[in-house]
């Protein structure tokens, strides 16, 4: 019911969540007219007209004129103001699509995300065409994601089957021993499919689906006080099987804002000083201080700066403040239809009155680079201005203007972990008044640019990274960083934060595609430390002497997303052993990072993704357990969500993981001796046709098994997380050995009480009195019919007392502590009523109070018969909880024999590791490989989840398709 209720209540939240966003009125121009209609009614084709004021989409819309601000938080998890543009009005025969190529999103606005400022050009409406709507856009795709997720493929799942057809089994021979016993004595045949009801209800315990439904919410429920929240509480238990965590880097493992380190202006041939900014120690005005306060994608809304925080970072420290274009224009001012910039009081006195920004080339990942037209106040001189990666910027730039030592300025930055921005500008000539018509491609504005210098950003790690990298390193779970920052800085910060341990080599893989006649190749490089005498920091170089050293220690792989993908097209037979030792993944896309989830899932690797939302939604997915930092509503395509932007929550949710496993298998386990017990109770006493009474079964259901469900799972987990795992296989030789063992030890117990209890001279089937004599003499005139007798004898009493301490023993033994639970005393609520349940059974045996063996269908027996029934159960319990102890759990024990048998893992990753301990060419050391493409060139094809509306590795179609233009 708890289940239920829990998907009812997140199902009907989607569902509203979804249909307020698909009833908002919304202006379409149709048949030359305008009018209003409820989004629900909008079809592909529909041209929509968007006002000023802030509205959420309701469908997916390439924007055809005007410019739009959009916060996409929804979609990527980064509530970050986005520019987007029209759709270049071109004469060609290509689809927009292809035409626009990997940056067609700056055209696309997309369902689900927040228009907040629309801004007509030439006084024309600001108009949309209906691309998608439904369940095809960008949001619908993340709804249906939600609703129909990945299937969880968990051995618990299919070894419960299992567990369930060997209870049927069992129930099956009872049922055969029912019927053999009752023909034998000639009973009746209603009364033999009565008993075999009875004993199939018994060996098959209803209680189990509910008690493993309260141990998933109970931790659910910790989670939550954790701020952890779960939208898929059946991973809780996969958690605890995790054994490497992939990371993302920025805004996870480093802060989310960035710190201004200072500019390295250019000289020309050579790098002038660096400028570090603090208070009262503005640039002067110069070009490189007028790319950094025009060369940005910030807007201003409700008086207030948006934007990428390194945009807002750089712009903040110029000193400078951005016009509200809502504002009103005074008279001799510039129109605010463009963006103007002017000096704040902050800034150093400067010879301009401000700037304009005339027209904006948006950033985009896949050209790594921004750029402006801008333009300065009361001056008829046009400017460009670029900022981008300093690899892709020197690319624009004129070579006489690019310093000789920019590559090494360049790797002294980022080995040290900084993040670098290049600026470049030029002085646009233009002819006419249209800018835009005076050039052929933005490759003609961005050409032949003055290299201004670079700017160096500080991106800091959070101070809770170490110390949970370290405890992850402990509890040996693999660590790898997926990011799509640069490969030194990630390499950097893998050494800085522990990823990479000290004394450990890192390996750069680089591989190349195939160029004309030459096959595609795959080089590995060393990366070594080393200490410069003049500054004592660390520097990483790549060293091309041969050396051994690497094979006899530890090793890591670094690559880019470039190379990956060149390994998985054409090297795939190699992916598995670089995953082995794959540590840093750097300029990874969103296609990627679910790639390579994906292919660790295939060599039987639990993978968990820590991201912070932002183009990780596709990992987080594709994860067996995906950790979100983000709050923004991207988090609900991840299992799990944090409300700590910090990666502790990793431990705690593989802690929790681990308890909760360790609960579903103990309460596995005491469901299944439970129906055990209990089955062998009725077999022993169906000989002589006797039956428990009702009474008997309460005291065993409700005060014993029901208690047992609701409290046993309140046990924390344990604080330190265990340098292994717990067993994630429900048939385990351990587990399995357990449940031989205990019904062997309830097996004999029960026969030997059964069966000594009819050898004593007062056993009597007929006159229940006899045992006690003062019972018997105060109530010699008391006489109980023959039915009552099936309940009311010696052997049910005998063998209620035997049973029922029986389940409160394996109770106590199977409710495991250490390493992965608390130890049982912490959960007080356990520990009180196990005590209680002890004292009730000993209570009712030993009152001697007759009301209360005629209320609770016993009879009286001899005190030394007591007595005896109590040592036999006392021994029973000190050999379980031996065997239990001393050999299911002992660790130690297991490994050694293993060791004895040659048993080994059977993991494909294990497989791999110890063919390729074998191999002394592993790795290949500063070696190059080259593939055989007829041979080795395989087509794989990326089973990793992807948005076919937002996802932003497209691939572009060889034929044009009817559907794709407009």
């Amino acid at each position: 019911m708890a289940t239920v209720y829990t998907l009812r209540k997140q199902s009907v939240k989607l569902h509203k969540m979804v249909a307020s966003h698909n009833n908002t009125m919304v202006t379409v121009l149709r048949k030359n007219a305008v009018e209003e209609i409820e989004s629900q009614y909008l079809v592909p084709g529909d041209v929509m007209i968007l006002t000023r004021k802030k509205f959420i989409l309701p469908c997916d819309s390439v924007l055809l004129t005007g410019s739009c601000v959009v916060n996409e938080g929804m979609l990527t998890g980064e509530s970050v103001p986005v520019m987007k543009t029209p759709l270049p009005n071109v004469d060609n025969s290509l689809a927009w699509k292809e035409y626009s190529g990997e940056d067609y999103k700056r055209h696309v606005l997309f369902c689900g995300t927040e228009v907040i400022q629309a801004q007509s050009s030439h006084k024309d409406f600001v108009k949309a065409v209906v691309l998608r709507t439904g369940f095809n856009t960008a949001k619908g795709d993340l709804v249906r994601s939600i609703l129909y997720p990945k299937p969880v493929n968990f051995k618990l799942h299919r070894d419960a089957i299992r567990f369930l057809i060997g209870l049927v089994i069992i129930s099956v021979v009872g049922v055969i021993y029912i019927a053999i016993v009752n023909t034998k004595n000639n009973g009746a045949t209603s009364l033999t499919v009565l008993w075999c009801l009875l004993l199939v209800t018994v060996s098959i315990p209803a209680a189990l689906p509910a008690s493993l439904t309260i141990c998933t919410l109970y931790s659910q429920t910790r989670l939550k006080k954790n701020n952890i929240f779960c939208l898929s509480a059946q991973r809780i238990n996969m958690c605890g099987q995790l054994n490497i965590i992939c990371f993302d880097k920025t805004g996870t493992l480093t802060e989310d804002g960035m710190e201004l380190w200072g500019i390295l202006p250019s000289g020309g041939t050579f790098f002038q000083d660096v400028h570090c900014f603090t208070p009262g120690n503005n640039l002067p005005w110069s070009p490189l201080l007028g790319a950094m306060v025009s060369c940005h994608s910030l807007i201003v809304l409700d008086g207030k700066l948006h934007g990428d925080p390194l945009d807002l970072k750089m712009f903040e420290e110029t000193g400078w403040y951005l016009q509200d274009s809502n504002a009103e224009t005074k008279e001799g001012e510039e129109s605010t239809e463009n963006i103007i910039i002017k000096p704040g009081p902050e800034a150093k006195e400067v010879p301009v009155e401000g700037m304009v920004i005339l027209h904006q080339f948006p950033f985009s990942s896949s050209l790594q680079r921004m750029s402006v037209i801008a333009r300065v106040m009361g001056n008829d001189e046009h400017l460009v201005f670029m900022k981008g990666a300093p690899e892709m910027v020197v690319q624009f730039c004129k070579s006489e203007t690019v310093p000789l030592c920019f590559l090494n300025e360049l790797e002294h930055y980022t080995l040290q972990g900084f993040r670098v921005i290049a600026l470049a500008s030029k002085i646009l000539e233009v002819n006419g008044e249209d800018i835009l018509q005076t050039f052929d491609s933005r490759e003609d504005v961005e050409s032949n640019l003055i290299f201004l210098g670079l700017l160096i950003m500080e991106n800091k790690l959070k101070p809770e990274t170490k110390p949970v990298l370290q405890e992850l390193n402990t509890a040996r779970i693999r660590i790898v960083m997926i990011t799509g920052d640069n490969l030194q800085t990630a390499c950097t910060v893998g050494k800085s934060s522990g990823m990479i341990p000290c004394g450990s080599s890192l390996i750069v893989i680089e591989a190349k595609a195939p160029e004309g006649c030459c096959p595609a190749s795959v080089t590995w490089q060393t990366m070594k430390d080393n200490k410069e005498d003049e500054l004592g920091s660390q520097e990483l170089y790549i060293d091309l002497s041969e050396t051994d050293d690497t094979k006899t220690k530890s090793f890591h792989f670094a690559m880019t997303g470039k190379s990956y993908q060149i390994i998985v097209n054409h090297f795939y037979s190699l992916l598995p052993k670089i995953l082995l030792n794959g540590t840093i993944f750097a300029r990874m896309s969103p296609g990627q990072k679910s790639n390579l989830i994906e292919e660790f899932q295939k060599i039987d690797y639990y993978a968990g993704m820590c991201g912070d939302g932002a183009n990780d939604c596709g990992a987080l997915k594709m994860a067996h357990a995906g950790i979100s930092l983000s709050e923004l509503e991207a988090s609900v395509a991840s299992p799990f969500t944090s409300k700590t932007p910090n990666i502790e929550c990793v431990p705690k949710l593989i802690k929790e993981g681990r308890n909760s496993l360790v609960t579903s298998f103990c309460m596995f386990k005491y469901i299944a001796m439970y129906a055990m017990i209990e089955l062998i109770c009725v077999m022993l006493l169906f000989w002589k046709k006797e039956l428990l009474g009702t009474r008997h079964y309460l005291m065993q259901d409700v005060a014993i098994t029901i208690t047992v469900v609701l409290t046993l799972s309140l046990t924390g987990a344990a604080p330190k997380l265990a340098p292994y795992r717990p067993s994630g296989q429900l048939m385990s030789p351990p587990l399995l050995l357990s449940m031989i063992l205990h019904f062997i030890f309830t097996l004999v117990v029960q026969t030997v009480a059964y069966t000594v209890v009819q050898h004593q001279p007062w056993y009597n089937e007929l006159d229940v009195f006899s045992g006690c004599l003062p019972l018997n003499h105060s109530a010699q005139n008391i006489t109980i019919s023959k039915d009552l007798l099936v309940n009311r004898n010696y052997n049910t009493t005998t063998l209620w007392f035997v049973s029922g301490i029986n389940l409160i023993i394996v109770e106590f033994v199977f409710c495991k502590g250490m390493p992965f639970r608390k130890p049982i005393y912490t959960n007080y609520i356990f520990t009180i009523l196990l005590t209680a349940q002890l004292a009730a059974y000993f209570f009712v045996y030993f009152a001697d109070i007759e009301s209360v063996y005629r209320n609770m269908e016993l009879v009286c027996t001899p005190y030394y018969w007591r007595w005896n029934t109590v040592i036999m159960v006392a021994v029973l319990f000190v050999i379980s909880y031996l065997a239990e102890e001393g050999f299911v759990e002992n660790r130690k024990l297991w490994l050694l024999l293993k060791t004895w048998f040659n048993y080994h893992s059977k993991s494909q990753y294990r497989i791999l590791e110890r063919a390729l301990k074998k191999d002394p060419k592993w790795p290949p050391i500063n070696e190059t490989i080259y593939s055989d493409q007829e041979a080795f060139q395989t087509d794989v094809k990326s089973h990793a989840y992807k948005n076919p509306a937002f996802d932003e590795a497209t691939e572009k179609q060889e034929n044009c398709n009817i559907d794709g233009e407009l």
